[in-house]
């Protein structure tokens, strides 16, 4: 089952705040319940996000970051810091 988007059928604008978070738990393979509109880090360390073509990609990030990443996954494998969404 595909994630949900609830912002699918809107423009996303880079002003528009994000208005609900939800903890992510990292799962090799699996898609996110519910696609965040960005990701927020709590603790420093390495992120393993995969995006739309199933491309995964590890980044060094640290705690207080926001990412403009509407990530479809986050890997177990690779990921060592603590990231929650924004919808």
């Amino acid at each position: 089952m595909p994630p949900v988007d609830p912002f699918a059928t809107q423009s996303r604008g880079l002003t528009s705040p994000a208005t609900e978070h939800f903890a992510i738990v990292p799962t090799d393979g699996a898609e996110l319940p519910t696609r965040p509109r960005v990701l927020r880090v709590l603790t420093s360390g390495d992120l393993t996000v995969r995006d739309d073509k199933d491309v995964v990609i590890t980044y060094s990030v640290s705690a207080g970051e926001t990412l403009q990443f509407s990530a479809v996954g986050i890997e177990a494998t690779g990921t060592t810091a603590t990231v929650v969404g924004w919808l």
